[in-house]
């Protein structure tokens, strides 16, 4: 997960402190959690640093909130 991170743009501070806020990323499943994560911030219009910064700040958005169910209709709410 820590090398993954660090391909997505994060450095070592924010890897670091990523995973000190939200420990349990180090457990979620990479393909289908993480990476369908991801592209989907990317499908929204973010560059990679704007990922890695949202990650870093909420971290608990790569597992504690259903990406269907509870990310993606909030924001399809607020651009309505």
């Amino acid at each position: 997960r820590v090398r993954w991170l660090k391909e997505l743009g994060m450095d070592s501070s924010q890897v670091a402190k990523t995973i000190t806020k939200f420990p349990q990323l180090m457990g979620i499943s990479l393909e289908e959690n993480l990476k369908p994560r991801v592209k989907w911030m990317k499908e929204l219009g973010m560059d990679a640093s704007q990922v890695a910064t949202t990650i870093t700040k909420f971290p608990q958005l790569m597992g504690s909130y259903s990406l269907e169910e509870n990310l993606k209709p909030k924001v399809q709410w607020l651009k309505e």
